[in-house]
């Protein structure tokens, strides 16, 4: 699962999208359509953000195809938390793991507790504690 990509075209990209840039997941925050000249294609300007670093990614594309990323939300249950991280096993695969406790979830996760998180690409993220 890790890793998951397809790929699609750029005019199906809209507000919301999701888009791999240089190599991240990102959110799509606005698409501009330039019209073509007269021997040229349109334009795609597409602005989005990443969804782990939070950083603007500002692009200019031709007609082309783009990857999109498969986010896989799966749940685990937390074995151990030491400071900022738990230690924590997936329930399907029973793969354990250490991962890092977002700040808005520290306080909220505790041993014994189910979470559920994304894996997005290469990477596992924490979204919130199943009641």
């Amino acid at each position: 699962m890790a890793g998951e990509r397809k790929v699609t075209d750029v005019s199906s990209l809209k507000e919301g999208s999701l888009v791999i840039f240089d190599g991240a997941a990102c959110k799509v925050t606005s698409v501009d359509i330039s019209k073509p000249g007269k021997h040229g294609h349109a334009k795609y300007r597409i602005v989005a953000v990443g969804i782990l670093d939070g950083k603007k990614r500002d692009m200019v594309m031709p007609h082309v195809d783009v990857e999109v990323p498969i986010i896989g939300k799966k749940e685990a249950q937390v074995l151990t938390i030491t400071g900022n991280k738990a230690n924590i096993m997936d329930s399907t695969s029973f793969e354990t793991f250490d991962m890092e406790i977002p700040e808005e979830l520290r306080g909220k996760v505790k041993e014994g507790s189910t979470i559920i998180y994304w894996e997005i690409l290469d990477d596992k993220v924490m979204k919130q504690v199943k009641e």
